[in-house]
């Protein structure tokens, strides 16, 4: 029994010297309770709206601005769109998330003058259903409650842009897409260098004339033309099998995506640095990563609906503006410049990570 207890001592103190299990042990726990806590929601905060109005008068549309601000989950935006077709290009930019078009002869209709036309039409992005169903709920309860009476109904349409169907793999499809290649990229190459160190192969390559940059990127070729064909395969299953549209440039969403995976396996070789053993390397490609991937990407819950500390947490997690960009252009179609934000950042973290990861690699060895 004596030896029993020294054994017991023995692994507590291994356990409490080891900092990598104890961060494990003791952070993880909190971090997922305040992730999930946050980001599980069903509310949709910050929906974006704007009013396509000919005329900025009158007492009804005053009456539905003061409405549509007081609501908390609502903001009303600053642009004002002359025509429907405006309203969607704004859309496509990301600027607003929906568009209410209001009759010219909103006072009259309102009153119940004229019950055979529509007052409104309220014009939504489903290209996140979650967010364009929970906005259409929010508008059509404020405008049914505050504006139609049994005497005067007030009819109004709503048009669901560029998913009409409000499919739930148009916006799975492309979250699931930087997901997995942000994954894989990651581990395969953190796992095939941490098992170059471990069997001594690595050293070997370093102190050979090679210089050490050279042999880091020859072993990345390979990883780079399986990445892609991997996602090819991804491509061709969500445009034929998933029914997912490509609305955009195919260049475009292939340019982007090769950027993205060079971003991955670049983060592989900085997990490299890290990781001691392959194991480690797992740990920290597929566990550490996976769930702020999942939380704070915009993958399953919109980034909107989260405290702003997490919203600014989520600007460092690259499948967010992948995500983001991969989604106006397979499903809104939008143009290379509406997504020019995502690319700037994602090519300036692909340089930082790179520079970084071969900076330390180099140190390491």
């Amino acid at each position: 029994m004596k030896r029993f207890f020294q054994f017991v001592k023995k692994e507590i103190i291994q356990i409490v010297r080891d900092y990598r299990t104890m961060m494990i042990i003791v952070l993880m726990p909190v971090v997922l309770i305040v992730l999930f806590g946050f980001t599980i929601s069903t509310e949709v905060n910050n929906v974006n709206i704007a009013i396509v109005s000919p005329s900025r008068q009158g007492e009804t549309l005053r009456k539905l601005e003061h409405r549509l601000a007081a609501n908390k989950y609502i903001t009303i935006s600053e642009t004002h769109p002359a025509s429907p077709n405006e309203a969607d290009r704004l859309m496509k930019e990301g600027v607003i998330d929906m568009a209410i078009v209001v009759d010219k002869d909103l006072d009259r209709i309102v009153s119940g003058n004229d019950p055979t036309r529509t007052a409104f039409l309220l014009m939504a992005d489903a290209s996140n259903p979650m967010v364009s169903r929970m906005a259409v709920n929010y508008v059509e309860t404020i405008i049914t409650t505050e504006f139609s009476t049994q005497k005067t109904p007030v009819s109004l349409n709503i048009r669901m842009l560029h998913n009409p169907q409000m499919l739930s793999a148009y916006t799975f499809v492309p979250g699931i897409l930087g997901l997995i290649i942000l994954i894989i990229c990651t581990l395969i190459t953190s796992i095939s260098i941490v098992r170059e160190k471990e069997s001594g192969t690595m050293d070997l390559l370093i102190v050979s004339p090679i210089r050490p940059f050279i042999v880091i990127l020859a072993k990345l070729i390979p990883y780079l033309i399986l990445s892609c064909i991997n996602l090819a395969t991804i491509l061709i299953l969500a445009k034929y099998v998933l029914d997912v549209p490509m609305n955009g440039s195919i260049f475009a969403i292939c340019s982007i995506s090769i950027l993205y995976v060079l971003l991955s396996l670049a983060f592989g070789i900085l997990i490299s640095t890290f990781a001691a053993n392959q194991i480690m390397a797992i740990l920290i490609s597929a566990v550490v990563m996976l769930i702020p991937v999942i939380m704070l990407s915009g993958l399953l819950f919109p980034i909107e609906s989260l405290p702003k500390a997490l919203q600014w947490l989520s600007c460092i997690v690259p499948a967010r503006w992948y995500i983001e960009a991969m989604r106006k252009l397979m499903i809104e179609g939008a143009s290379v410049a509406s997504i020019m934000q995502q690319i700037l950042i994602l090519v300036g973290m692909t340089i930082s990570i790179i520079v970084i990861a071969i900076k330390k690699f180099n140190k390491k060895m």
